[in-house]
């Protein structure tokens, strides 16, 4: 790809995720919702984070795409405390803990 190629990609690209988000912020942004938008609305990060979180915990990079008992044991045990605790950050400090004792246990 030519230097033109790249920086047009990039600026259409930053065009399109700026009217993506003016479209919420600066057209709806006074406005409220209505109750059944905001109802699903509220499914979002449930639908996202599993997503996300998923592939990294299954096939992690840093395997090598294999899958780690050391990563899983931290994700579980981090959903564990989510979920017993109702603590994001209860979690994430749980899981990372979990995470680095059992790489340091397992090897």
């Amino acid at each position: 790809m030519s230097n033109l190629d790249i920086w047009l990609t990039i600026i259409f690209l930053g065009i399109g995720t700026f009217l993506l988000r003016f479209s919420f912020i600066g057209i709806v942004g006074d406005r409220k919702l209505p109750e059944w938008m905001t109802r699903h609305l509220r499914y979002v990060p449930v639908a996202v984070m599993p997503g996300l979180i998923a592939p990294l915990t299954v096939w992690p990079q840093a395997t090598g795409g294999d899958v780690d008992p050391a990563r899983l044991i931290a994700a579980a045990t981090a959903l564990l405390i989510g979920s017993i605790f109702r603590s994001v950050l209860g979690a994430i400090f749980g899981g990372m803990t979990t995470l680095y004792l059992m790489l340091y246990l397992l090897g």
